[in-house]
């Protein structure tokens, strides 16, 4: 009997619910720390960028349609698939960083609680970002948060999963969806992610994965009139000034680089206020 041959994954993008190669046909190595070969990995094109916009464009609206609690309840289900595949996801990152399993697992966890811990905030954090607004008169001013759209995100560079969890939980919680650049060097665990994300009721488009250069990519998704706000939470390492000036062309919300800390602030980044006004009973 000939020795049975294991079946490589092939990690692609994830884009509009699908997971498609590159248009362009690229890919690139991704290695070990030690250098050696690991898995090829798409390379993600301009024209990637422009169909996961539009993806993420054809998705949000439903998803900032569902209630609060339905959004709390589907980012919940994320969490527990993420704890039936954390086996798969730790040797992934023991691969790629060159951490030990005990430190590759601790990541896995803190990434599935702090999906948990976001998930928890679907139907609170409109009650904290909204409020009923002191007024002199016969009337009501009330202040609501709602989605800004869609968000484009370069994800920190220097972990494979916690640090993209960061970025993209947040950005759910209000009913945006997102296009995230994964980290270059350790893009493995972003590609699991999106499957996780495609068997967890999450719709198709809400969150669409690119992998590649975010020097490459970001200029692009930074420029896209369709686009509404941009986290720069990786993009440190890059010309990030000049996409700030790029975004402000088109009104976008920015944030700079810097460490994705847990905070309902980070919800509230990627929200639009309302003000309503409504008059108040004579009777």
């Amino acid at each position: 009997m000939s020795a049975r041959l294991t079946v490589p994954k092939t990690y692609k993008l994830a884009i509009g619910g699908a997971f498609p190669r590159s248009e362009s046909g690229r890919t690139y190595e991704v290695t070990t720390s030690k250098g050696a070969f690991l898995a090829n990995a798409a390379q993600a094109s301009r024209k990637d960028a422009r169909d996961a916009v539009k993806a993420a464009r054809t998705a949000q609206a439903g998803w900032a349609k569902a209630t609060a609690y339905n959004r709390g309840q589907v980012l919940y289900r994320v969490a527990e698939v993420l704890e039936g595949r954390k086996a798969q996801f730790v040797d992934e990152i023991v691969a790629q960083q060159g951490v030990s399993a005990a430190s590759a697992g601790a990541q896995v966890d803190e990434a599935i609680d702090l999906w948990v811990w976001y998930a928890g905030w679907c139907d609170k954090y409109a009650q904290v970002a909204g409020n009923l607004n002191p007024v002199a008169g016969a009337y009501f001013n009330i202040s609501a948060p709602e989605p800004t759209g869609i968000v484009a995100i370069v994800a920190p560079q220097e972990n494979a999963l916690l640090g993209l969890v960061s970025v993209v939980a947040p950005a759910l919680v209000a009913g945006n969806a997102v296009v995230v650049v994964a980290s270059e060097r350790y893009p493995l665990s972003a590609i699991s992610l999106a499957e996780v994300l495609a068997t967890s009721d999450l719709p198709g488009g809400v969150v669409n994965v690119l992998t590649g250069s975010p020097a490459e990519l970001a200029p692009w998704l930074a420029s896209h009139a369709d686009v509404n706000a941009l986290d720069l939470a990786g993009a440190g390492a890059i010309d990030w000034v000049d996409l700030q000036i790029t975004a402000a062309d088109t009104l976008k919300r920015v944030l700079a680089p810097g460490e994705a800390v847990a905070s309902p602030q980070r919800i509230a980044a990627f929200t639009e206020v309302k003000t309503v006004w409504h008059p108040k009973s004579l009777v």
